[in-house]
């Protein structure tokens, strides 16, 4: 199993779709496609005003609260918040929605898939053993709120806070070790 860590200071950060403000590319799938060609994305943003999203067309995708109070998002005239206790979401990407910020800037993870082609899960883990799914392609593992080790085929991989372990082509038992929780998401392929 191929297994690398994405340290989160690497991360290089570009416009988003609409420009009102930055993200950092995780990763993508195929390598180098820009927001109208990846099969998949996973990326990080800060968020420090109020304002549309982008839209994307034929994406399903998870918003992740990693950092700050919260945000309020309006999806086609619904609201929804994320806050430190409810901090996920999955909406489709083709849904016009906008964001306030309930008290300050957030930083959040994104996950998106295209329909028809990927299809993705994210939950949160901590310290101990986490099961991947049996049709897992590929898999990220990202710290929240405290560093962690994590064990793939004996190597020991230690990650702090917002780093991220990419996993390909694994449905392997993965030992967690640290504190605190970890987002683990999991993109497979979207069959019919």
């Amino acid at each position: 199993m191929a297994a690398r860590v994405i340290r989160h200071h690497d991360l290089v950060r570009v416009p988003w779709k609409n420009g009102g403000g930055t993200t950092a590319e995780v990763a993508a799938f195929p390598d180098g496609s820009g927001f109208e060609t990846f099969g998949w994305r996973v990326s990080m943003a800060d968020v420090a005003s109020d304002g549309p999203f982008s839209l994307f067309p034929g994406i399903d995708r998870t918003l992740i609260v990693v950092e700050g109070e919260g945000i309020a998002l309006d999806l086609e005239g619904v609201s929804y918040l994320l806050d430190r206790d409810t901090p996920t979401l999955s909406f489709p990407g083709d849904d016009v929605t906008a964001g306030r910020l309930l008290s300050g800037p957030i930083r959040d993870l994104n996950v998106m898939t295209r329909r028809g082609q990927f299809r993705h899960r994210t939950r949160f883990a901590e310290s101990g053993v986490a099961l991947l799914s049996e049709d897992t392609d590929v898999a990220f593992i990202v710290p929240l709120d405290g560093s962690f080790d994590i064990t793939v085929d004996s190597a020991i991989h230690s990650l702090g806070v917002l780093d991220a372990l990419r996993l390909d082509g694994t449905q392997d038992l993965i030992a967690l070790s640290g504190t605190g929780r970890a987002i683990l998401v999991e993109i497979a392929p979207d069959l019919p």
